[in-house]
């Protein structure tokens, strides 16, 4: 009897075994070969799939840097013996003050400059209305004046070195400079 037992005890502790293997079993897949599609000639293969191209972001340039940007421009001319900004130049100011006025960070020194004509006193007070006269317009736009710096050089930075009208003309001017670009 104890032999009958034994074999019983011994099923009781297969039988969930025997039952995992058998559902183990069931569960594998056998795999299908992997057969070849017979090669098409060359005229009837289809065309292989093209890729869309990638459309990358668009790079934004500074527009302080782009030469198509009127912020390219640095320079406001003046006539002889005179500081007022005139019609030809406002645009260019109008566009530096909406950008001081965007980048609320951004800041200029505005550089008033002469021609070598005139004392040297004479000269760097010229210079200083020259640069207070484009600073006061942008100001007058909106930009706060701890953005602006005005500073003249009188005649001791020329543009052009030459001793006739153009060279002098070149010279008569205020220059727009931000900071860390000088």
């Amino acid at each position: 009897m104890q032999t009958t037992m034994n074999s019983r005890t011994i099923a009781r502790q297969l039988s969930p075994l025997i039952f995992v293997a058998l559902l183990a079993a069931c569960a594998t897949e056998k795999q299908k070969p992997v057969v070849p599609e017979p090669a098409q000639p060359a005229a009837e293969q289809p065309a292989p799939p093209v890729a869309a191209p990638v459309q990358q972001p668009p790079v934004t340039q500074n527009p302080l840097h782009d030469p198509n940007s009127i912020l390219f421009k640095r320079s406001v001319y003046f006539a002889y013996d005179k500081f007022d900004v005139t019609g030809e130049y406002r645009p260019l100011v109008e566009a530096h003050a909406k950008y001081l006025v965007a980048h609320g960070g951004a800041k200029v020194a505005i550089q008033g400059n002469c021609d070598e004509r005139g004392s040297r006193e004479y000269n760097l007070a010229l210079g200083q209305r020259r640069a207070d006269a484009v600073g006061k317009i942008m100001t007058l736009l909106g930009v706060p004046s701890r953005q602006i710096e005005t500073v003249s050089f009188g005649e001791e930075k020329p543009k052009s070195l030459g001793h006739d009208e153009a060279a002098w003309a070149e010279n008569r001017r205020s220059d727009i400079v931000y900071e860390r670009e000088n």
